[in-house]
């Protein structure tokens, strides 16, 4: 299976620009011919809490619809983050264009303190991809939750994918936790990560993979946009750092 991780700087606010950039990047992604591409936390709108309420969407919302076209035509899948709504509330959430299928959700179910005031525990519609179902996802702060890991492992998961929005003390700690899980479960991992301003303070990127043994097999820099892909097959890594 050949996996991208994206790194992206979004444009804080601008769901428009942020799609463009999106479906810029992808289109760098799909000579590599990827069975899945995977964009950070709330990467369509940046990770901005305070604004969740005025940008959030509907899993269906019509600026998306690109991404399905997408996932189609080139038989891929693609999940993209972005505040959605859910019931009464706003959960974080991963949007899935599958190709030929309707759209999925992942939603973030275990938040951060920090988040409570602005997000709800979501509910997912799905939560393994893959033809084998052998993909599990996490949002950020559930990487750190020991029974989100564990669940991912129980359900036969053998790769782990990380969607995250976070800065420079939270980049270290989520490697070494993240390299535990790929050791400890004997499972792929990967983590993206935004960089540039979120909520007033930097997103680090340093996106990455590690193997089973929960080697570091390569990452991006902190700082520029970029792409991973890491093939599970044939253990191939190709990074792609972009440069302004």
């Amino acid at each position: 299976m050949r996996i991208c991780v994206a790194q992206t700087g979004p444009v804080k606010g601008d769901i428009r620009r942020n799609v463009e950039n999106h479906k810029r990047l992808i289109a760098t992604v799909v000579p590599h011919h990827p069975d899945l591409i995977i964009f950070p936390e709330l990467s369509l709108t940046g990770y901005e809490p305070t604004l969740a309420k005025e940008l959030a969407m509907a899993v269906d919302d019509g600026r998306l619809a690109d991404f399905q076209t997408i996932a189609n035509v080139r038989q891929v899948t693609v999940g993209v983050g972005a505040p959605i709504i859910q019931g009464a509330g706003i959960c974080i959430g991963m949007v899935l264009f599958q190709p030929g299928q309707p759209r999925q959700l992942y939603a973030k179910k275990y938040l951060h303190a920090d988040e409570e005031p602005f997000f709800v525990s979501g509910h997912s519609s799905v939560e393994m991809l893959g033809d084998k179902n052998e993909v599990a996802l996490a949002i950020c702060y559930e990487l750190s939750v020991p029974s989100h890991a564990a669940r991912a492992h129980e359900n036969g998961a053998a790769i782990y994918i990380a969607s995250v929005a976070k800065y420079a003390r939270g980049v270290a700690a989520a490697h070494q936790r993240l390299a535990e899980i790929a050791r400890d479960y004997g499972m792929t991992v990967l983590m993206c990560n935004s960089v540039g301003l979120a909520d007033g303070d930097l997103c680090t990127g340093n996106t990455a993979v590690w193997n089973v043994q929960g080697t570091l097999l390569g990452q991006l820099d902190d700082t520029h946009e970029g792409i991973l892909i890491f093939d599970t097959d044939d253990q191939e890594l190709t990074i792609n750092q972009m440069q302004t």
